[in-house]
């Protein structure tokens, strides 16, 4: 029985180490780079404290083999994928987990002046011209979900000039109490914020931001954080998609156009009710993925997925962090904490032990399990469900 994993972020690589539980699988990861890349510390790699690299061999089972190479079709009804060497790979289930990127921006000159940060290409292309640049240059980060906040507090706390233009709302998920002491780290580390009606960018040039309300920042480097796109692999393989672009499943991670697929991370919209892009969602339902082809092969009843979020922890360079906190289903509170260096530290320990339970699960397959529950999403479902008919799959 032969399983494909196309995608080695922290969702599929969690998925192939869950299925070497059965010896008779053959698992296969597919992957671009040959070594993992830790996406919650690109922007360390610009800043130049981390390189956000961790070999594989460090977090996979061994009995995974990785092939490193781009799908770039996947044929369903032969059940095979073709690679971008021209190559071609049969599979009996296929775990799809491709992850997500920066949506391309349409923003006049964006494409080609602002610097992209949301794959390990993006950052090593902005490195060196982030290090060449005058240490008085103005840096411009655009876009203040918690990839611009980290990006601006890091670079900013190098002695950098950077403004964070946030569009109308600085962190649009934190909670307005978070918010504003996010808001004061900020500024105490010498950033910038543009935010408000008028703070929309509608232009970029080689030296300057242009925003809505008519004002030109001027940008020596620019970088850009707006926006989470994913592949269109799915699309392209006449798969059922989301309006993102993510594969519509049921509530076992099954594709609702075939129960040989199965999706797992960002790129997955179970019930078109998505969790919210992040490794603390990926890290969950990866091995869920993995258990729906373990009972199908079993023939067993996959189980729905069940993942719930604690909230969100924000680095604000490496000397302060802030943990917002929320209800399992993503709901934010209005408790939060915030510190310098406990919760540095604290943010450390959480991507370290990302890596660390990622490797666990190579040597332990089956160790971990969802972390929480949201008890709410069946509720949403079901009142869903009275307007329009639940989206579900076919059984093996």
């Amino acid at each position: 029985m032969t399983c494909i994993v196309i995608g080695g972020g922290y969702a599929g690589v969690m998925a192939a180490n869950r299925l070497t539980q059965r010896a008779d699988v053959s698992v296969t990861l597919i992957n671009p780079r040959p070594s993992f890349v830790e996406r919650i510390r690109l922007h360390q790699l610009v800043g130049g404290s981390d390189d956000a690299v961790v070999d594989y061999q460090e977090i996979l089972a061994r009995r995974v083999g990785l092939v490193v190479d781009t799908v770039t079709l996947i044929d369903t009804a032969e059940r095979r994928v073709t690679l971008a060497s021209d190559n071609a790979l049969d599979y009996d289930y296929l775990v799809y987990a491709v992850g997500s990127a920066s949506a391309e921006p349409t923003v006049p000159g964006a494409a080609q002046y602002a610097y992209p940060i949301s794959t390990l290409e993006d950052a090593q292309r902005l490195r060196p011209v982030f290090a060449a640049a005058a240490a008085s240059a103005p840096v411009t980060v655009v876009g203040a979900g918690s990839t611009g906040i980290e990006t601006a507090s890091e670079l900013a706390e190098l002695g950098r000039k950077v403004t964070l233009v946030c569009g109308r709302t600085l962190g649009a998920y934190l909670h307005p109490r978070t918010r504003r002491a996010v808001s004061a780290r900020l500024v105490k580390l010498g950033v910038t914020l543009i935010e408000g009606p008028g703070a929309t960018v509608t232009g970029v040039t080689r030296d300057a931001v242009q925003l809505a309300d008519g004002r030109d920042l001027p940008s020596a480097v620019t970088i850009w954080t707006a926006g989470f796109g994913v592949p269109d692999l799915a699309a392209r393989s006449g798969l059922t998609t989301d309006a993102v672009g993510r594969l519509l499943t049921d509530e076992t991670l099954t594709s609702v156009d075939d129960p040989r697929v199965i999706a797992a991370g960002d790129s997955a919209a179970p019930s078109n009710l998505p969790v919210r892009m992040s490794c603390q969602s990926a890290m969950q339902i990866g091995p869920q993925a993995a258990q729906t082809v373990l009972s199908r092969l079993a023939g067993k009843q996959p189980a729905r997925f069940d993942a719930g979020l604690f909230g969100q922890c924000i680095s604000l360079g490496r000397g302060g962090g802030v943990v917002q906190y929320a209800r399992r289903d993503d709901t934010v509170t209005g408790v939060f904490i915030l510190g310098s260096r406990s919760m540095a530290m604290l943010k450390e320990g959480v991507c370290k032990s990302t890596v660390w339970q990622l490797s666990q699960e190579a040597r332990r397959p089956g160790k971990f399990n969802p972390w929480f529950k949201d008890r709410r999403r069946p509720n949403v479902l079901r009142a869903r469900a009275q307007e329009t008919p639940e989206v579900t799959g076919q059984p093996a």
